[in-house]
């Protein structure tokens, strides 16, 4: 099995590190960088190939790396914000995708119960009304996960002293993926 990763953002956040927690000194391109490779270490170490890591600005960019890469399966790895007060992880899926439902919901599973966070769910991203570029435009089964809330303190105090769990809980998901 081949993966293509995508840690979310511009690289050293420039020209946008995403979403930010101020208080925490949190921002979503350090944190989704640290997952992603800490993650290409749980598969590499599970015989899994990862043939890209790559963090960009560029959505274009990324999606035809990953489509010419011969992945069979793409992740993007973010974190959420919403209003300080929202917490959890969902993973965003293409609609229509039995691959993509059936890799999110494995990832989304192995996050809630290791990590103890908010079970948000499957979120479908339908091109047109609230579509997410690299879900839209990647040729494999792909999910965008959005870890936990950089903008709660409590998700952001996992997401700072917990990478490493996030990671392995992606990598245990992608392995139950293979069993299915």
């Amino acid at each position: 099995m081949k993966v293509f990763l995508n840690p979310g953002h511009a690289p050293n956040g420039q020209p946008d590190p995403g979403a930010v927690n101020e208080e925490l000194g949190l921002r979503e391109c350090d944190i989704a960088k640290n997952i992603a490779d800490e993650l290409e270490g749980y598969f590499v170490a599970a015989g899994v190939e990862v043939v890209g890591n790559m963090q960009s600005d560029s959505l274009e960019e990324i999606c035809e790396a990953a489509n010419a890469s011969g992945a069979d399966l793409f992740i993007s790895i973010h974190c959420n914000s919403f209003n300080g007060s929202a917490k959890g992880t969902e993973v965003c899926v293409y609609p229509g995708s039995t691959a993509g439902h059936k890799l999110g919901q494995c990832i989304q599973t192995e996050i809630v119960d290791s990590l103890y966070t908010v079970d948000r769910g499957l979120k479908e991203r339908v091109p047109g009304i609230n579509g997410l570029y690299v879900l839209n435009n990647t040729s494999m089964p792909a999910v965008l996960v959005e870890t936990a809330f950089i903008d709660n303190n409590e998700d952001g105090t996992k997401l700072r002293d917990k990478t490493d769990e996030f990671a392995a809980a992606i990598a245990r998901g992608v392995t139950d993926y293979q069993l299915l």
